[in-house]
């Protein structure tokens, strides 16, 4: 099989895949998906790379449940959308991470959100300022950036590549100068108007809280 028809049919099995767990829970992904203003198959593919599904898994690091949120994000996530006691109820979970997706989005875009979801908002900081991300980070962003055929910056840096020959994404005063106007979060009993996968690829900072990192080192699996 040529290499271009591999990638695609490995890429085709994946979507399967994601698709497969998302409609395990799909009225929760649903609601969450119309409360927070997310696509279905963000929350899905997170859902699946987080966990591949398994409402009890618990990381190396801590994280728990469904999209492996860390115990204090989700103390006050819990508390902000008056969520249950459970964190590993699947209904539970996928709003606190949903929730946690769309603060992340809010204030770093598309597709800084998913590298802040991962290594955590401080070493997103770190990395804007001109640290480094993790190798995991990289490949976890570039995971979904093909499952969500999401198109990465040209100077997305490959591993190993310093800080000062690549930024990852764009800074924030790159974003700050095409400012959109941005759906505010909603408690429990608001609703945010639904958007499209393509419709968030230019969301831009916002100057609010996105809760503690996952991981003070980075990753949190």
């Amino acid at each position: 099989m040529p290499h271009g028809a591999a990638v695609a049919e490995s890429r085709a099995a994946a979507v399967r895949t994601v698709t497969k767990t998302r409609n395990q829970f799909a009225a929760f992904v649903d609601e969450a998906s119309e409360r927070f203003a997310v696509p279905v198959n963000w929350i899905g593919s997170v859902i699946n790379i987080e966990s591949a599904g398994d409402v009890h898994a618990r990381s190396a690091r801590g994280a728990l449940g469904l999209m492996q949120i860390m115990p204090a994000t989700w103390g006050e996530l819990r508390e902000r959308y008056n969520l249950g006691n459970d964190p590993y109820d699947p209904h539970n979970n996928i709003l606190a991470g949903t929730a946690y997706l769309r603060e992340l989005l809010d204030r770093y875009g598309s597709p800084g959100v998913f590298a802040a979801y991962n290594a955590g908002p401080s070493r997103y900081e770190e990395h804007l300022a001109g640290g480094s991300l993790p190798d995991e980070t990289r490949a976890y962003v570039a995971k979904l950036a093909s499952l969500l055929a999401i198109e990465l910056p040209p100077r997305w840096p490959s591993s190993g590549q310093s800080a000062a020959a690549a930024t990852l994404f764009v800074t924030r005063s790159g974003l700050m100068k095409t400012r959109v106007r941005l759906p505010a979060l909603m408690p429990s009993g608001g609703v945010t108007t639904a958007i499209s996968a393509p419709d968030v690829s230019p969301m831009v900072p916002r100057p609010i809280g996105v809760f503690v990192p996952r991981s003070d080192a980075g990753v949190s699996q």
